[in-house]
């Protein structure tokens, strides 16, 4: 029988109810392709132990990362602050990359994974690339779809088998550089870093959009799948 993999989801911290809270679009996202999801709250107070049961991990979607964390300044439009949530996800990426563990940055999780390994944002994107692309509808705050470009000769043209894919974006800041881990896998028409990916780990993808809003395209069927079938195979 197929194992079933156990992918863990990073999540917010506790809201003014008290609830743990994370959109269910990332749970369905890893059930429809076969995958069992679990959330992972930022208040874990041994990160690596989670590493030792998961098959995989999802670094998700959610408010800025302090400056610093990668040597920035303030900036008036940062927002949803969590040092908590900052200390807790930059230490299990890369513990993540490390333990060469499947891991898969969405939006915030990608400035995650970039900040983890040395690399940093861009505050606000209309200051330095403009508004020829909206990259979230700010009112009301909304995602909103736009294309992207996938590089040819990356492993997500391979993945996606698409070479101009419409998305779902819904972010302000973006990587401005990233490290020599990393290459460059997509990017969007007005410049946008919108995908990298790890040179040596097995799978590690990092996305600047929502993949898990758009299950209804195959090419993001065929990405989340190959992300459980990677899980899959990982030694838990």
């Amino acid at each position: 029988m197929t194992r079933t993999p156990l992918i863990g989801i990073t999540c917010h911290s506790r809201n003014t109810a008290g609830e743990v809270v994370l959109p269910g679009t990332y749970v369905d996202a890893v059930r429809s392709v076969g995958g069992n999801a679990i959330l992972l709250p930022p208040t874990q107070s041994n990160p690596d132990s989670l590493l030792d049961v998961l098959d995989g991990l999802i670094l998700s979607g959610g408010g800025d990362i302090h400056p610093i964390h990668y040597n920035g300044e303030d900036h008036p439009t940062i927002y949803g602050i969590d040092d908590d949530r900052d200390t807790f996800e930059i230490t299990l990426a890369k513990l993540a990359l490390l333990r060469e563990i499947p891991v898969l940055g969405i939006c915030r999780g990608m400035q995650v994974l970039t900040v983890a390994t040395g690399g940093n944002l861009i505050q606000h994107i209309p200051e330095v690339f403009g508004d020829e692309i909206d990259h979230r509808l700010d009112q009301p705050r909304r995602p909103i779809p736009h294309h992207v470009e996938i590089l040819p000769e990356s492993r997500l043209f391979q993945l996606l088998s698409e070479s101009r894919l419409n998305i779902v974006s819904w972010h302000h800041q973006a990587i401005a550089e990233f490290s020599s881990d990393w290459q460059l896998a997509a990017r969007a028409s007005d410049g946008v870093i919108e995908a990298i990916e790890h040179l040596s780990h097995p799978w590690a993808i990092a996305l600047q959009w929502h993949p898990e809003l758009s299950m209804e395209d195959p090419a993001h069927q065929r990405f989340f799948q190959a992300f459980v079938s990677a899980c899959q195979r990982h030694p838990a």
